[in-house]
C-alpha cells in the first residue's frame, strides 16, 4: 500500500499540466484511454435511457452541436435522450448527450449552444481526465485502476460513469469541481461565439435555469457556482466574445 501511494504521488508530480485558461491540473491518463472510457459510458447510457423519436428535435440538436464541434478536433456523435431533466453532457471520445427537458428551458438555438458549448468545453479542457487522475491519487490507484482496466459488473460500470460525471441513475449528472465549471463556462462562451451563436444568450439561458430550478443551496455547499455567480462571470466575459461573434456572422458562420 505504501509503495502504491508513493508511486501515485510521483505520477502526480510528473503529470502536472496547464488547462486552456492557465489553471494547473493533473492528467495521468492518455487521451485514447479516456476516449474508450467515454465511449463505454455513452453506450451504457444509450442502453438505459430512451432515445427521442422526434426527428425534428434530433435534427435541431444535431445542427447546433455540429456548429459547435466544427471548432474543436475529432468527430462527434450526438444523441437526444428522452429525459425531462434540463441536462446535457459531453464525454471524452467525442460523445454528446442532450436531454429533451433542456429544450423546454433553452428558448432558442443560441441558448442551446450555450449548454452544448459548456459541455464540449469540459472535454476540450480534459476535465474528466483531471477527475479520474485526482481519484487515482486520492485512492492510491486501487479502485480507480480496477475501473479503468476493465472492472466488470454493475459496480465497475457505475464507478467509470461516476468518474466521467455521469450518475448511476438515469438522468443524474454529477458535478465537476467549481473551478472546472467556471472554466467550462468561459471556454464554452468562446466556442459559441466562434460558432456564430450570440454569447449574450448564455445569461438568458442561466436565468431560465434559475427560474426552472427554483432555490439553490448556499454556494459554499455546492461544487457548482450559484446562478448569480455564473451569470456575473459570464457578463464580465461577454464583451470579449462579441467581436468573435460578429466576425463569425460576417463570415457567414452563423447558423441562422
Amino acid at each position: 500500500m505504501k509503495k502504491l501511494l508513493v508511486l501515485a504521488v510521483m505520477a502526480a508530480l510528473l503529470a502536472c499540466s496547464t488547462s486552456p485558461t492557465g489553471r494547473r491540473t493533473l492528467k495521468l491518463f492518455p487521451e485514447e484511454q479516456m476516449g474508450e472510457m467515454g465511449a463505454a459510458a455513452y453506450q451504457e447510457t444509450k442502453k438505459s435511457t430512451p432515445i427521442s423519436k422526434d426527428a425534428r428535435a434530433r435534427a435541431y440538436v444535431a445542427c447546433v452541436s455540429s456548429a459547435i464541434t466544427r471548432n474543436v478536433s475529432g468527430s462527434w456523435e450526438v444523441t437526444l435522450f428522452e429525459d425531462e431533466s434540463a441536462n446535457a453532457f459531453a464525454l471524452p471520445g467525442g460523445k454528446i448527450g442532450v436531454h429533451t427537458g433542456l429544450l423546454e428551458v433553452a428558448d432558442n438555438q443560441h441558448q442551446l449552444a450555450a449548454v452544448i458549448g459548456h459541455e464540449v468545453a469540459h472535454v476540450q479542457a480534459e476535465h474528466a481526465n483531471e477527475r479520474v487522475s485526482t481519484g487515482y491519487v486520492a485512492q492510491a490507484g486501487l479502485s480507480v485502476v480496477d475501473a479503468i482496466t476493465g472492472a466488470r459488473g454493475v459496480a465497475g460500470q457505475q464507478q467509470i460513469m461516476a468518474l466521467l460525471g455521469l450518475g448511476a441513475q438515469v438522468g443524474v449528472l454529477l458535478p465537476f469541481s467549481r473551478a472546472q465549471e467556471g472554466e467550462a463556462d468561459i471556454l464554452g462562451l468562446r466556442l459559441m461565439a466562434q460558432s456564430g451563436f450570440d454569447p449574450r444568450e448564455s445569461v438568458r439561458l442561466w436565468q431560465n435555469m434559475a427560474a426552472a430550478g427554483g432555490g439553490q443551496p448556499p454556494e459554499f455547499l455546492s461544487t457548482h457556482p450559484s446562478h448569480g455567480t455564473r451569470i456575473s462571470d459570464l457578463q464580465a466575459e461577454i464583451p470579449r466574445q462579441l467581436p468573435p461573434y460578429e466576425a463569425a456572422r460576417q463570415a457567414g458562420r452563423t447558423p441562422d
